[in-house]
């Protein structure tokens, strides 16, 4: 396994320490670091698997992974788009517009 870095808040740490661990080590220590599929091919689908589930809490997050991994905004606001008539227009809209928020503050930081 490659170097681990703490990737859950470190504000959980002490109140839900096995989860956290849980976080770093097995999903973000192993699955993430699977050899079958690239980590940029790993936040499309985990940012259109969250964006039509509807989990909105773990969204800006993965938006902000995918962008890391390599995907463009252009290619997000595709697949976005590509979900809302399969996973419904409410949940697009919702995943659009907190994109659309972290590049503003990316734009305002760089």
């Amino acid at each position: 396994m490659p170097e681990e870095k703490a990737v859950a808040p470190k504000a959980l740490g002490e109140f839900a320490p096995k989860l956290v661990e849980l976080t770093d080590k097995v999903l973000f220590g192993d699955v993430w670091e699977r050899p079958g599929l690239s980590p940029r091919d790993r936040s499309l689908i985990t940012v259109t698997t969250l964006a039509a589930l509807y989990r909105t809490e773990q969204l800006g997050f993965h938006l902000r992974k995918a962008l890391e991994n390599g995907l463009t905004q252009e290619e997000l606001v595709e697949a976005i788009t590509h979900l809302a008539f399969y996973a419904g227009w409410p949940n697009a809209m919702t995943a659009i517009t907190q994109l659309k928020d972290i590049a503003e503050e990316s734009a305002k930081v760089g």
